[in-house]
């Protein structure tokens, strides 16, 4: 157990592109295998054993309480509900008030990588990062561009995504976060952390961790329609 971590995780994302697929509730909440999405998110947080999960809530958020109540195997559940679409970073802004320890975990929730989180977590601690992202290789990054690090895994340069790409590293949504980069994010207004605060971090603390677990986004229908086969079993 890391009782110096908060856990949250970003489930406040409109999920415009999946409307056609998943149009009466939060993306987070979609079905897979008969389990909302975010299901999965927080089983796979157990390994972690958090004793609380902040869940930053948007579009029809009532809909996460309504489906997961007030814990989740042993791990307490709160909810912030954003006023407004405050994007990936404004949420956990909004949200810094609940979180009660030095770092944060913070996970995509559209997302899932299934990246070894104690490993990530002692990591950050022993290089003192500000930030550390996940990283995880694709054989083709034209959907997500690429996260470039130095030869001490410190981020130097994300490239934006293009029509035609190869082989790289993308962002796989899961980050540690200390508390003082949260408080440096703008309050009260829609800030994204893929395109706006992790490039003012660069050559600030912000480190790479580079992952060889799974990935899946099921932000399309379809990726979403992948989803099935990904957690087959």
């Amino acid at each position: 157990m890391h009782p110096d971590v908060s856990v949250a995780i970003l489930a406040g994302g409109l999920g415009t592109r999946l409307r056609s697929v998943v149009a009466d509730r939060p993306k987070v909440l979609a079905l897979i295998h008969g389990r909302p999405f975010l299901s999965y998110l927080l089983d796979r947080l157990c390994d972690f054993h958090p004793a609380e999960i902040v869940l930053c809530a948007g579009y029809l958020g009532e809909q996460l309480r309504e489906t997961f109540g007030d814990s989740h195997h042993g791990a307490r559940l709160i909810y912030s509900q954003e006023p407004a679409p405050l994007g990936t970073a404004g949420a956990l802004r909004f949200a810094l008030p609940l979180f009660k320890f030095e770092n944060v975990l913070a996970l995509n929730g559209d997302t899932f990588c299934d990246v070894d989180l104690n490993a990530m977590y002692d990591w950050h601690n022993a290089h003192q990062a500000n930030a550390t992202i996940s990283l995880v290789h694709l054989p083709d990054t034209s959907r997500y561009g690429c996260v470039m690090t130095d030869e001490e895994n410190r981020v130097t340069r994300f490239e934006e995504k293009k029509e035609k790409s190869g082989a790289g590293w993308i962002n796989g949504g899961v980050y540690l976060l200390r508390r003082g980069f949260i408080e440096s994010i703008p309050t009260g207004q829609a800030v994204s952390i893929e395109r706006e605060t992790f490039p003012n971090w660069i050559g600030r603390g912000l480190y790479g961790w580079h992952s060889a677990g799974r990935f899946i986004d099921i932000g399309t229908p379809e990726s979403y329609s992948s989803a099935e086969s990904f957690f087959a079993g």
